[in-house]
């Protein structure tokens, strides 16, 4: 039987959420000559991997702290776009979805931005403060991109560069995490 003590369901949870959003991150790449509806698809299963990195995290916290609220608002953000994908509404409808759930994504990362700020400072601390900071300026250009779609502009180019930082923030705070728990994990 394995066991998984709460460190290592944090950091699990911090690189499926990595792999989530580096997945959409390609989906989202223009350049990249793939289908279309694999395109879709990698969007989908990148945000479930978010959604389920988002949970895992807040799962792992024993008490309610600002993080273990900021991954969980960051669940619902992924779980609203996923809606926007599978469900089969008018394009208006889809785009006001992802819209929305790109601003949770950027809320919930703010919430645990926060935490961040909160504990005695450290190397890993710095991880996942500028993790942190950089998935809400991801989040938030994702949003803005869908913003400028809505009204007739094109938004594409800032919807990569947004799912790019995006992902590269999430890399770094799964570092941050990781690096973290690396003397906890030591002594078990």
């Amino acid at each position: 039987m394995v066991v998984i003590n709460n460190e290592s369901l944090a950091i699990f949870g911090s690189w499926v959420q990595a792999i989530g959003t580096t997945l959409s991150a390609i989906g989202s790449t223009s350049s990249l000559k793939i289908k279309n509806s694999f395109r879709r698809d990698l969007d989908l299963y990148g945000n479930v991997l978010q959604a389920t990195g988002n949970s895992l995290v807040a799962d792992s916290a024993r008490i309610f702290t600002l993080d273990k609220l900021g991954n969980e608002v960051q669940a619902i953000g992924n779980s609203t776009s996923i809606v926007g994908i599978v469900i089969d509404f008018n394009e208006a409808s889809k785009r006001k979805l992802n819209i929305k759930g790109d601003l949770l994504q950027a809320v919930g990362g703010g919430i645990s931005l926060a935490d961040g700020f909160s504990s005695e400072p450290s190397p890993e601390q710095l991880y996942t403060i500028y993790g942190n900071f950089l998935q809400i300026i991801g989040s938030s250009l994702q949003a803005f991109s869908g913003i400028k779609e809505q009204s007739g502009l094109n938004g594409q180019k800032i919807n990569e560069i947004g799912t790019w930082i995006q992902a590269i923030g999430a890399i770094i705070t799964a570092i941050g995490q990781s690096i973290g728990a690396g003397p906890q994990l030591d002594k078990e």
